[in-house]
């Protein structure tokens, strides 16, 4: 689903950032504008609305990422979420 929201990323020890979400899937998301990132890293997510969640980086291209979540977002959930962030 395309949406725009602002979430707050971060890899290892790094500090908090604040990006913009481009677009979320049960599965994962897309941030553009979010520069370089290390792959091998997870990468750690705070979603309005939801609890911390855990990433991996499966591409980048012009400082955009795409990952996806360690576990998917139940249905219910995704739901919610979207509901809550395109309103």
């Amino acid at each position: 689903m395309d949406l725009t929201a602002v979430c707050e990323v971060r890899q290892g020890m790094a500090e908090w950032r604040r990006v913009t979400l481009d677009e979320l899937s049960p599965g994962g998301f897309r941030i553009n504008r979010f520069g370089e990132a290390d792959p091998s890293q997870p990468l750690r997510i705070r979603i309005p609305g939801l609890q911390m969640l855990s990433a991996r980086i499966v591409w980048q291209k012009d400082g955009a990422i795409g990952c996806a979540f360690a576990a998917p977002l139940h249905e219910a959930v995704f739901a919610h979420v979207t509901r809550s962030l395109t309103r």
